[in-house]
């Protein structure tokens, strides 16, 4: 997996080479000792040439292992880079403050300046050599066929090219669903509940926020079936939004739903007339599936035609980030957590035995039970790996599965690490790198906010670009975004500043940082 999300880190780790090429101590540096120039400016126009091609690369790599090997040859030259560029800002720090206060003594300073020599001196042939390297990797894109994409930024477009994900639908096999009673009463209970008013909007808005892989369409898919719902709406509809928010394409799917015939036209001032048309006098259950957009425009502009529906109806939204539910205006949000011990077992057997639970062999339920705490809750973990053993009921399948990493897996079996990689693609490329940065705790480990956040600004990751807000708000407001994706939770034995992270995403984050991290525990004390 340190492979398959390679590229993406590796353009973030590109931002900050071209905020040290930026700076102002190493231009100094440069001019004040007549060092050339021209080599930071070869060096910035290489990493440049570089940047455009890694989306491609990135989607690229699933196809061609030299690809793959390339962004990995290619980490290693560019980290390389970065840190001669951080030898650079420190030795320029050093000579400035030992200028300003030089001893007194010849001799202490014929010292410093055969040092001071000896680096100028080597530095320009270090960058020379780093230059080369990195210049034959560009030179080698051409030849892997990979081509510029500009202005894709990196973020978005790669989640959505990288995932062939099936839409979603409303229906579902209620005979294998586990643990998840107590939330589908719950949200019925909001659903009998909810107390209108003519001074609200007709249309409320019910979130159910989680990770990725937590059953939160499973969830929404339980509450739509329910036979009750029937006698509190009129009108249903289910749209699956996913990545992209086409305010035209999902007008379309609702009034397709509820009308049940096909609209062709894309004029979304005609469709918003139809769709208000039919919704008059009306109380709907709408769900829009997996929803990313944080844009709250966007928003205004879809729920326009909900104005003109009853009082009472209700859109169900499901989504990994609490920002989309602040931006939806929810008047209630579910938070969607892991399935129980038992549960996870039970959803594990169905798929693993296919129900034949008598006669099971002993030594398979034994491995059978840690390989679903391996899962830590995630139904989709756990149906997965539970559907991938029951082609084999051999021991020795079994423990190699429970041996081996997940994100090793083959993708065509693993929808999970599908799942779990597009949070991460959706991540900024400053949240990429701090994210990554949660590679070095280890499984389990509470971890202290203001301590983390500290360690991102130790690091370098944390910049502040405004006078009125310090480094400390800026990580704060990262972690908070990291937070409301989901990516962490808060700590259920310590209330306040300490969080978790599920052990999948832990897995996710070292993946991530691939050879580039390595945590000493008691398993690999001894290798």
């Amino acid at each position: 997996m340190a492979e398959l999300v390679g590229g993406a880190f590796l353009s973030a780790t590109l931002q900050v080479a071209f905020d040290r090429l930026a700076s102002r101590d190493i231009l100094d540096y440069f001019r004040g000792r007549k060092l050339n120039e021209g080599l930071l400016k070869r060096l910035h126009i290489t990493l440049i040439s570089i940047n455009q091609v890694l989306e491609d690369a990135e989607e690229s790599q699933y196809r061609n292992p030299n690809v793959k090997q390339w962004l990995d040859e290619l980490k290693d030259a560019v980290f390389i880079a970065e840190d001669l560029l951080d030898e650079i800002a420190t030795e320029a720090s050093r000579q400035k403050l030992e200028s300003e206060y030089r001893a007194n003594t010849s001799k202490v300073r014929e010292v410093l300046t055969s040092f001071v020599n000896s680096f100028n001196n080597e530095i320009e042939s270090r960058i020379i050599q780093v230059l080369q390297n990195l210049e034959f990797l560009a030179k080698q894109k051409d030849v892997l066929g990979l081509k510029e994409r500009f202005g894709a930024g990196g973020d978005t477009g790669v989640g959505r090219k990288l995932l062939n994900k099936l839409p979603t639908t409303s229906l579902i096999d209620e005979s294998i669903m586990y643990g998840r009673d107590v939330d589908k009463e719950a949200l019925f209970q909001i659903l009998l509940s909810s107390k209108m008013s003519s001074s609200e909007p007709p249309m409320q808005v019910i979130t159910i926020v989680g990770m990725g892989g937590v059953g939160k369409t499973t969830l929404a898919q339980l509450v739509y079936n329910d036979n009750r719902m029937e006698d509190l709406f009129q009108l249903k509809a289910w749209v699956c939004v996913s990545e992209e928010f086409n305010v035209v394409q999902v007008t379309k799917a609702i009034l397709e739903a509820v009308a049940c015939s096909t609209k062709e036209s894309n004029d979304l001032n005609l469709l918003q007339l139809q769709l208000r048309e039919r919704l008059m006098g009306k109380k709907l259950f709408l769900v829009l599936d997996d929803v990313w957009n944080e844009n709250r425009t966007t928003w205004e502009i879809l729920q326009a035609p909900f104005n003109y529906g009853t009082l009472g109806s209700k859109i169900f939204v499901t989504t990994r980030n609490k920002k989309v539910a602040s931006v939806m205006h929810s008047a209630h949000i579910h938070h969607l957590k892991p399935l129980a011990e038992e549960d996870s077992w039970k959803l594990f057997a169905k798929h693993a035995f296919n129900d034949q639970r008598s006669g099971m062999d002993s030594n398979l339920v034994s491995i059978g039970r840690k390989i679903v705490k391996k899962c830590g809750g995630l139904p989709l973990a756990i149906k997965t790996l539970g559907s991938m053993l029951h082609r084999g009921q051999s021991c020795q399948e079994w423990a190699n599965i429970l041996e081996s990493d997940i994100w090793h897996l083959s993708e065509d079996d693993s929808n999970i690490i599908l799942a779990l990689r597009l949070s991460y693609h959706y991540l900024p490329s400053n949240l990429k790198c701090c994210f990554s940065f949660c590679s070095v705790f280890p499984k389990d480990y509470e971890i202290d906010k203001d301590l983390l956040i500290q360690l991102w600004m130790a690091e370098g990751l944390v910049h502040s670009w405004r006078k009125d807000q310090s480094i400390e708000e800026v990580g704060n407001e990262f972690f908070n975004d990291l937070e409301s994706r989901s990516f962490f939770e808060p700590s259920r034995r310590r209330n306040g500043r300490y969080f978790i992270m599920h052990d999948l995403l832990n897995d996710l984050a070292k993946s991530v940082m691939g050879e580039f991290c390595f945590l000493l525990d008691s398993n690999s004390s001894q290798k």
